[in-house]
């Protein structure tokens, strides 16, 4: 366990280095995270210990519906909040970020929505839940695993929205983040996969990316 510590926060600031100063275009980065929070754990032999297929295992139909109302709820919460902080939020300055540092614009942004909300969504459950969260929370004990799987998982954000808001959003961005962590765990702990988990971080990235619709003038 103390190797799977070590390991997630060297591939976590190797991903904050990769986002504040490297800034490769969005199909980039996308690679390099695929090969750390997902190629680097099965090949160092961490993947034998994860149930890949049982993370997607419905063993409570109900409780996905409760889970997919979480995700409603959610959604409409983050496109919510946008409005009520809009005018703290500059838009064109994330706009620009985004189009000079990873080459992502109006042309192909609803591809990267969609990649964000899906695939993404998918690599982050795997990495902070299923391969550190569920695994510690065997090995370590409920308290450690749920604060440090969601500090790391709040954490790890610092690189993506550095220069995005001024510090006060940004202070609340990062202590959403962590309650956000703390709310997955609790749905991956208590039916032992990440679907749930999945599904309510999709839900999260599909509100994001409204607001970026909105951002690049498509809705």
């Amino acid at each position: 366990m103390k190797k799977k510590i070590i390991l997630s926060i060297l591939l976590v600031l190797l991903m904050i280095v990769v986002d504040s100063y490297i800034n490769p275009s969005y199909l980039i980065k996308s690679i390099i995270k695929v090969v750390l929070f997902l190629l680097i754990p099965m090949v160092l032999g961490e993947f034998k210990r994860i149930e890949a297929l049982g993370f997607f295992r419905i063993s409570n139909k109900k409780s996905l519906l409760k889970t997919l109302g979480i995700g409603i709820v959610i959604y409409l919460g983050i496109v919510f909040s946008y409005f009520i902080l809009s005018s703290f939020i500059d838009l064109e300055k994330i706009k620009s970020i985004l189009e000079n540092n990873l080459k992502v614009n109006r042309d192909n942004f609803i591809l990267v929505a969609f990649y964000i909300s899906f695939i993404n969504s998918f690599i982050e459950e795997f990495f902070f839940r299923g391969y550190l969260f569920l695994d510690l929370l065997k090995y370590k004990g409920r308290g450690f695993a749920y604060v440090y799987s969601a500090l790391i998982f709040s954490i790890y954000h610092v690189g993506i929205m550095g220069g995005w808001f001024n510090p006060v959003i940004f202070i609340l961005a990062l202590l959403g983040l962590f309650a956000g962590g703390l709310i997955f765990n609790y749905l991956n702990e208590k039916n032992s996969n990440i679907l749930n988990s999945y599904v309510v971080h999709m839900m999260a990235n599909l509100a994001i990316n409204t607001i970026g619709l909105m951002m690049f003038d498509i809705i």
